[in-house]
């Protein structure tokens, strides 16, 4: 798989839809086929738990991306809405996924909706806004059933697109999955995002997530179950989970993102050698 460019199975979700009502009914059919096949006859193994705000335009092109993954295991999405104000709801009463509604603005609160009604051993975090490869699942619950892990988390990388282009995202991305190593020797729990995260139910539910509307609930998740065990990164170029530019178009461009982000690590470069000190992740800020 080339990194200089997207990978060419991204395109079968490159949707053109902006609302609901351009998406053919057949759409939903062939997608919700795959659905009920990922879902299967038994208790589901996995729960994959998705927090969506006004996702209409992207949450379809998500959920086909999962429905196309390939395991054997019996497997549930959960999508929270978390209050949308868009037609998000509509995607997801046309769709054989469990819809839940969390008034409680933010992804801690609305995660935390999902968990509690989740059935699966394995629970699997993942963002109403990205693709996922066909062997996401799979590898994901099998880093899960390693002895002594209670959390793992994978890599990410970004669509490219006219005015960020993969070479340049290439280059962002080997900057970042280098501090992401450096980080994770003491401070694993940095790098941890929820659109590629997992941990065991029984110990997600011993923890819990931060019930406010705060950044880095998954890293305040990843932080408190470490004292029940270890945490791995999964850096296989096969289970890439990939976004959109958005986070950094917010800085207007790739150099000035690049910059910013560099400048912050280097600031806080001391912290990596030394673990953090334990605190109540649920009042503290960021």
């Amino acid at each position: 798989m080339s990194t200089l460019r997207n990978p060419g199975w991204l395109r079968k979700y490159e949707l053109q839809y902006t609302n609901i009502d351009d998406i053919p009914a057949d759409t939903f059919d062939q997608i919700n086929q795959k659905l009920d096949v990922l879902s299967g006859p038994d208790a589901p193994e996995v729960s994959i738990i998705i927090a969506a705000w006004n996702e209409e335009a992207k949450l379809l092109a998500t959920l086909g991306s999962l429905a196309d993954n390939k395991t054997q295991r019996s497997t549930e999405i959960i999508v929270v809405n978390n209050n949308s104000t868009d037609r998000t709801q509509e995607i997801l009463d046309k769709l054989h996924v469990k819809s839940l509604f969390q008034p409680m603005q933010g992804c801690g609160p609305a995660r935390q909706l999902g968990l509690e009604n989740a059935r699966g051993k394995f629970i699997l975090t993942a963002d109403a806004d990205c693709i996922y490869p066909p062997k996401w699942i799979e590898k994901m619950a099998e880093g899960l059933g390693n002895p002594g892990v209670v959390c793992i988390y994978g890599r990410y990388s970004f669509i490219g697109n006219e005015k960020t282009t993969r070479p340049k995202l290439f280059f962002y991305e080997k900057i970042k999955d280098v501090m992401a190593d450096i980080r994770h020797f003491k401070r694993p729990h940095m790098n941890c995002v929820g659109l590629s995260m997992g941990f065991p139910r029984e110990y997600g539910l011993k923890v819990g997530y931060v019930m406010r509307n705060i950044r880095g609930e998954d890293g305040r998740m990843c932080f408190d179950l470490m004292k029940y065990g270890k945490v791995i990164q999964l850096k296989d170029r096969d289970l890439r989970v990939w976004t959109g530019t958005r986070t950094l178009d917010k800085d207007g461009s790739i150099f000035k993102a690049l910059m910013m982000r560099v400048l912050k690590e280097l600031r806080r470069a001391s912290d990596y050698i030394k673990l953090h000190p334990h605190h109540d992740t649920k009042t503290s800020r960021n």
